[in-house]
């Protein structure tokens, strides 16, 4: 793996991040994560693929684990230290402009449908590179950024429908660990 071609892949790594996560310092996070990853397991990789997949699988999956963990922590009831769940913090809710409008309406989409509406519009990746970073079929991809296309419009159209759209895991409540 060539030094040069992984960083790169760092601004669009980053983009991504920041808009799954919805913070920047969670964001920094998630591609540090990622690049460590990328950089322990470097040996999985197989030169002649496409590097940019293989960097977005590995944060998708650490992603989903990071989701996973905060949702185990929640549901054993064990307080959560706001410092390791970035992941879970929202934007803010009170939308100055169109750009905050958005990702306010991105962070209300399902997790499966943001990711692959990001990875599709955001990054232009093609509906076969999303299906193997996700590990989902190229038909589920295409029905996954449908819903997500007509639910994001519906948000930021304000449309009454809209309204009784939520995240499919509301977010953990959290307090600081003393």
């Amino acid at each position: 793996m060539n030094p040069n071609e992984l960083l790169s892949e760092i601004p669009s790594l980053r983009r991504y991040a920041r808009a799954l996560t919805g913070d920047a310092w969670a964001a920094d996070d998630l591609v540090q994560d990622t690049l460590e990853r990328a950089c322990t397991k470097q040996r999985l990789w197989r030169e002649g693929t496409d590097l940019r997949a293989w960097l977005f699988t590995l944060m998708h999956n650490l992603y989903m684990n990071q989701l996973q963990r905060v949702r185990r922590q929640s549901a054993a009831g064990r307080e959560v230290d706001v410092d390791d769940s970035e992941v879970e913090l929202i934007a803010p809710t009170l939308p100055t402009d169109t750009a905050l409008d958005l990702q306010r309406c991105l962070l209300l989409l399902p997790e499966e449908q943001r990711e692959v509406l990001l990875l599709v519009t955001l990054e232009d990746l093609s509906y076969k590179t999303v299906a193997k970073i996700t590990g989902v079929p190229e038909g589920t991809v295409m029905s996954r950024l449908s819903r997500a296309r007509h639910r994001l419009q519906a948000l930021m159209d304000g449309a009454p429908a809209a309204a009784g759209l939520q995240r499919a895991a509301e977010p953990v409540p959290l307090r600081r660990l003393k």
